[in-house]
């Protein structure tokens, strides 16, 4: 199976932005119109489906323009698609591969990296080694800005993601609003926003759940004051960094089954698992995995994962030392727990990760204000 969507993705409407606001080395490959002032408002958790699904109980979604649906990137979570959008490039060239990955050369069973709460060991320009396109767009003369929640602001993935903006701390939407307006104040500036309210609802009580829905009108709120309170001929964008779906059937790796021979190390999440096998043939693994998951999960050897573009078409070499033995994807609503941390992960509700369309397919909404 390859894996390749007809949808352009995060990283196609990064680069399509900048390249509307002039920045001479991005690709529109979206087709966006020119811009002087452009907002993307990223809402963590937004699938389409879930909008789609709920959205019409807030105007404010279907008075924008719609065009289309992107792509979340492989694997569909924050990690990896946050520094897509920030990058411009696919996974296998930034290198952030999920939500935890192996750090290389830690030895057996080796040390798990977390690059959402990160490790002060790792220098974040070292692990995450390409240019942002906001750092080549603030060094073409562009202003930059990102808003974001302030315990945010100095952190090593958004430093290794995000680097290269004005950093605007901003944990409510009234001091959201007025740091976007002012980001947005003179000409040729991009001011990124971001908030996860949904996300969180999300994981804690289930998409569709009465906490999501009351995020997802704090979303809408957050919408309205943007469009209506942003300088004129301003350009807003609404998109997501992937969807989600409730979890349903719970497979405890290793309890009661053979899956954890051999393996020293379990990455990734519960929709999309990195296996890190000590010793042995992968090709062997696989067929384990494969025989004992049946449909409720699609198993990759590392070799075939590359192979099918899963990361995208090019892999860096630092990208194959992360990357687990085995993926194993998740189907359908199926989660697959790491035995080590069967409790909290039993506990989430939303989950992401996975190739499903709720995972992967993430709204592009817009609006010339």
């Amino acid at each position: 199976m390859n894996y390749r969507s007809d949808s352009p993705s995060l990283s196609d409407l990064s680069q399509s932005i900048f390249a509307s606001l002039g920045l001479a080395s991005a690709v529109n490959s979206l087709a966006l119109s020119p811009a002087r002032r452009t907002c993307l408002l990223l809402v963590d958790g937004l699938g389409a489906h879930g909008l789609a699904r709920y959205g019409d109980q807030f105007p404010i979604f279907a008075q924008l323009n719609n065009h289309g649906e992107l792509a979340s990137h492989f694997p569909t979570t924050t990690v990896t698609n946050l520094t897509s959008l920030g990058t411009g490039v696919e996974p296998g060239v930034h290198g952030m591969l999920g939500y935890t990955v192996k750090v290389p050369g830690s030895g057996t069973p080796g040390r798990l990296f977390n690059a959402l709460k990160w490790d002060p060991k790792v220098d974040p320009l070292f692990w995450q080694r390409t240019p942002t396109l906001f750092e080549r767009a603030r060094d073409a003369g562009l202003n930059v800005s990102t808003v974001g929640d302030k315990r945010y602001a100095d952190t090593g993935f958004t430093q290794a993601s995000l680097r290269g903006a004005t950093y605007l701390a901003a944990n409510h939407i009234p001091e959201m609003v007025s740091a976007a307006k002012s980001a947005l104040a003179e000409p040729n500036s991009f001011v990124y926003v971001y908030t996860n309210i949904l996300d969180h609802a999300g994981h804690n009580f289930g998409e569709g759940s009465e906490q999501w829905l009351i995020a997802l009108k704090t979303v809408a709120d957050l919408v309205i004051r943007l469009v209506n309170e942003l300088p004129r001929n301003s350009q807003f964008y609404l998109s997501a960094d992937h969807g989600m779906v409730n979890a349903g059937e719970k497979i405890i790796l290793g309890e009661g089954n053979p899956l954890m021979n051999n393996v020293t190390l379990i990455g990734g999440e519960p929709r999309m698992r990195h296996i890190y096998l000590e010793s042995g043939s992968e090709d062997e693994a696989v067929a384990t995995w494969r025989e004992y998951l049946g449909d409720r999960a699609m198993v990759y050897s590392q070799r075939d994962a590359i192979a099918a573009g899963l990361f995208g078409g090019d892999v860096s070499d630092a990208s194959v030392e992360r990357m687990g033995n085995l993926l194993a994807i998740a189907n359908d609503d199926c989660v697959l727990i790491d035995p080590a941390r069967s409790i909290q992960e039993s506990s989430i509700i939303g989950q992401h990760g996975g190739l499903t369309p709720a995972e992967r397919d993430i709204p592009l909404l817009g609006v010339l204000i």
